[in-house]
């Protein structure tokens, strides 16, 4: 006998939930020593927003220049608004009663529980979901990479774009919880019993784990779970790794595959670093040496593609694994390289067919494509070698930034196409030079810092102290902290001299890891960071890629809203 439920015992319809979906700015991601900035909330019920709250915040403490970069919040526009604590009862007020929603919940919650706490107002302790937790749990790695909010807006086409203020966060997160909604309701998920019942929860297995972070220090560094046989299972990095592996054993983490691996470790080795960049880059060389079977992350740092000009009377571009001095790249996978070969084919003249050419013979046979008048080969029509050749110096120039005249004939035969009204062609070519700018642009800036034997930069550390770190041809080869109230110098020149000696290869990139002088290059570039000193003037080309980043972006906005999406 089939036994039809009544509402009552199905829960309460999410059609009839409200919810208040919140975000908080911060001077910094510690609730007990940080505070608040900026409240942002919005109060919905059956898909219609039925109310917003949003008020700056007086944090009482400085604001640091990164956050401001971050969030455009300054001390100027924080002074005179009202305290937390003046602002608090308001806002428990306006949630009363509603489940809590917000993007990285618990970084939020933490903020307002810590604030009840220290101003004496009992916490109500709401149901509370997650929207990263929510998006993890419905949808796949291949249609979501990342769980960020601005990856997820883009995914779900929000009304809103998130940028690091509250109430448009909170706007931004709205349009993302009501389309995790529909994607949960096509499972059976109807109201807020089953939607709570439906998030992972701890298992009790996850909780008796929990020891293993016990002796993990409160710093940043690398952490390593190992297996029963003291292989590694998985490699990450944290600011903070005590709390970082902690997560791990709570409901915040819901990746199925984690949990599988968290349920087979038996220990936890915890790295310490001295700051994000030595984290990351450790990061990559365990991954490298352990090649951890629960890391999704590329875990052969010099698994990439280049394209190179082959060493024959007529040279073509080739796609090789092994980069040598002139090479492009380098690229993650073979179908970016062969994107990035079609653009340099668009910009420079050169063959693309393999046909093999006598080492002696200085003009080329015509090709059976040829014949049928299908090669655009300039070798097709009996070009003399020293014909050919300076579509073969404008290339090297073009990849080394001594000249951006092929950029220019590009731009120049896309006007051509607009006027003949071959405005397809024309877009086509235009995405294709912009990627085109793109890569030489990322190319020639690793090239530049892979070139320089030596480089001391410094950063601050948020304490009155200072990060340094030793860069040696494109990887980190030392790193350390001066904390607040030493003289930097002198653990400047002792980092120095005991650095990791580097012995360049030949390559664009003198035989570093890509990856890594990616991350090295990142850091170096972040608002704040300061050059110490370098052995050689660090320097971009004059005519490099780097001068037309303005055209790509402008390029990129004119491309219809629907290729944004593919």
């Amino acid at each position: 006998m089939t036994v039809q439920l009544t509402f009552d015992e199905l829960g309460t319809p999410l059609r009839d939930t409200t919810f208040v979906v919140f975000d908080l700015e911060t001077t910094g991601g510690r609730a007990t020593e940080d505070s608040v900035t900026e409240i942002g909330a919005v109060k919905v019920r059956g898909g219609a927003v039925i109310g917003e709250f949003a008020t700056l915040v007086d944090p009482e403490q400085g604001i640091p220049p990164q956050v401001v970069q971050l969030t455009g919040i300054t001390q100027a526009m924080v002074t005179g608004a009202p305290r937390l604590e003046s602002v608090l009862p308001a806002f428990l007020e306006f949630a009363a009663g509603a489940v809590l929603v917000a993007h990285n919940s618990g970084f939020d919650v933490s903020f307002v529980k810590a604030a009840c706490e220290r101003y004496g107002y009992r916490w109500p302790k709401p149901s509370v979901v997650c929207t990263v937790r929510l998006a993890r749990r419905i949808l796949t790695r291949e249609e979501a990479p990342s769980c960020r909010l601005s990856a997820l807006a883009t995914l779900f086409r929000a009304s809103t774009t998130p940028n690091h203020r509250a109430l448009a966060d909170a706007r931004a997160t709205v349009d993302v919880l009501h389309a995790l909604l529909e994607r949960v309701g096509n499972v059976g998920v109807h109201s807020l019993e089953e939607l709570l019942a439906y998030l992972p929860e701890v298992t009790p297995e996850q909780r008796r784990k929990r020891s293993l972070a016990a002796h993990l220090p409160s710093k940043p560094g690398v952490y390593l779970f190992r297996g029963p046989n003291e292989e590694v299972l998985y490699v990450g990095t944290a600011s903070d790794l005590r709390r970082r592996v902690r997560q791990y054993f709570t409901a915040s983490e819901g990746r199925r595959r984690l949990r599988e691996m968290v349920a087979l470790a038996v220990r936890v080795d915890g790295v310490e670093c001295a700051h994000s960049l030595e984290a990351e880059v450790r990061e990559l060389r365990l991954l490298r040496a352990h090649r951890p079977a629960y890391n999704r992350r590329s875990k052969n740092p010099h698994h990439a593609w280049w394209l190179v000009l082959t060493d024959e009377p007529y040279p073509r571009l080739s796609l090789v694994r092994h980069p040598r001095d002139g090479a492009l790249g380098p690229f993650r996978t073979q179908h970016a390289a062969s994107r990035a070969m079609d653009a340099i084919l668009d910009a420079v003249p050169l063959r693309s067919c393999k046909l093999k050419i006598p080492a002696r013979n200085q003009r080329a046979s015509p090709c059976a494509l040829a014949e049928l008048g299908r090669c655009r080969a300039p070798c097709a029509g009996r070009q003399s070698v020293e014909e050919y050749s300076p579509a073969v110096d404008a290339l090297r120039d073009l990849i080394r930034g001594h000249s951006a005249d092929p950029l220019r004939n590009l731009v120049s035969q896309l006007d051509h196409l607009s006027d003949a009204q071959r405005y397809e062609e024309a877009a086509s070519r235009r995405d294709r030079l912009a990627w085109l700018v793109r890569t030489l642009d990322r190319a020639q800036r690793l090239t530049a810092l892979a070139e320089l034997p030596q480089l001391v930069a410094a950063r601050p550390d948020r304490q009155g102290g200072w990060e340094f770190s030793v860069v040696r041809y494109g990887r980190l080869a030392s790193a350390g902290l001066a904390r607040r109230g030493i003289h930097p110098m002198p653990v400047v020149d002792a980092l120095v001299a005991g650095a990791e000696t580097v012995q360049p290869t030949p390559g664009p990139l003198r035989g570093a890891p890509p990856e890594e002088t990616g991350v090295v290059l990142r850091w170096l570039t972040q608002p704040g960071t300061r050059l110490v000193y370098a052995d050689h003037p660090w320097s971009s080309p004059a005519h490099g890629a780097a001068t037309w980043t303005e055209w790509a972006d402008r390029a990129a906005a004119a491309r219809p809203e629907e290729d944004l999406y593919r």
